[in-house]
């Protein structure tokens, strides 16, 4: 057996230096997955699916979404949260999974700021009010003077307790002095199938899933969540328009990462997605569902993080909402 020289060491080490700084360039040598904490057919797995397909195209892998929906995201996010950090699990974070839960829960079981790191804003999601076609409603006057008339009889639908979609409703009826019951399901999807089938009688959705049943006049559009009208839908009124001024809520949704992801794949992928969020053909996919794009990176998101996470806890106090 030869001996090694001081040369051969060295030479080793430069090896296996170059053999490390190798396979940090490779990333991604396998495929990303894009955790979802929500059902199929909700804003955040229509903007997980769009945009997790460009994101692949552009570092060169396949994103596969994993739907894991349950508990208003908050199954899905635990998951995420816990996984291991080398840049192959990444999340659709959202004003739900990263800021509303912390008020929702006293005992959430990850923090959204020391467990994860924001990689990138991609899109902000306003929620649709329908009605089923029986309620004899074409606006929100007419809906709130029909709801005070029956005041403890009708039910509204979420995509889960303490969501976005549960708020804005919660926030809304607050304000109406409305007396409605809270159905909470597992997503946007199974809220609507509930909206038109008659389950629930109300719902402020997600966008994309209602489009194709507001078209077909499967259930009746009242008004926009959000403080500006809809490029999707502008004959859409938005709430503040419609006698309650100042009503904005919204839903915004980011690429996270698990805490402690290498720095350099953070920046790999923040830069990726922020190209995407800027192109042309991005901002046309997402106006058509519905959604309004954003292209911010991470040190911006962590800021709007923080400040949505001391917001929503005036909300649940204002609105009376129980933490779980």
């Amino acid at each position: 057996m030869s001996k090694l020289t001081p040369a051969s060491i060295a030479g080793l080490l430069i090896m296996g230096f170059a053999t490390a700084a190798g396979a940090q360039q490779a990333y991604p040598n396998k495929p990303i997955r894009l955790i979802v904490a929500f059902a199929p057919g909700g804003n955040t797995d229509t903007v997980g699916r769009i945009v997790g397909q460009k994101l692949g195209e552009s570092i060169g892998t396949q994103v596969i979404v994993d739907n894991r929906g349950g508990a208003g995201g908050v199954l899905g996010t635990e998951i995420a949260a816990s996984a291991n950090p080398d840049g192959y699990t990444l999340t659709m974070g959202t004003t739900t999974t990263h800021a509303i839960s912390v008020a929702a829960y006293a005992k959430l079981r990850y923090d959204p700021i020391k467990n994860f790191a924001p990689i990138a804003l991609v899109a902000s999601a306003p929620y649709l009010l329908v009605v089923h076609p029986k309620i004899p409603a074409r606006n929100l006057k007419e809906f709130i003077a029909y709801a005070k008339s029956q005041p403890g009889k009708l039910n509204y639908g979420s995509a889960g307790q303490a969501t976005t979609t549960h708020l804005v409703m919660a926030t809304l009826a607050g304000r109406a002095g409305l007396d409605m019951a809270h159905i909470p399901f597992k997503g946007n999807g199974p809220a609507t199938t509930a909206v038109l089938s008659g389950e629930v009688q109300v719902l402020f959705g997600a966008v994309p899933p209602l489009l194709g049943h507001v078209t077909a006049k499967r259930v009746t559009p009242l008004a926009m969540s959000s403080g500006k009208r809809s490029i999707t839908l502008p004959e859409i009124p938005t709430v503040a328009e419609s006698g309650f001024p100042g009503f904005d809520m919204a839903l915004w949704l980011g690429f996270f990462a698990p805490a402690g992801t290498p720095p350099a794949v953070l920046k790999k992928l923040e830069a990726a997605l922020v190209q995407i969020g800027q192109s042309a053909e991005m901002k046309e996919l997402m106006t058509k569902q519905g959604v309004e794009p954003y292209s911010m990176g991470s040190a911006d998101l962590a800021k709007l993080l923080k400040a949505d996470i001391q917001n929503y806890q005036s909300v649940f106090k204002a609105a009376g909402i129980p933490v779980q």
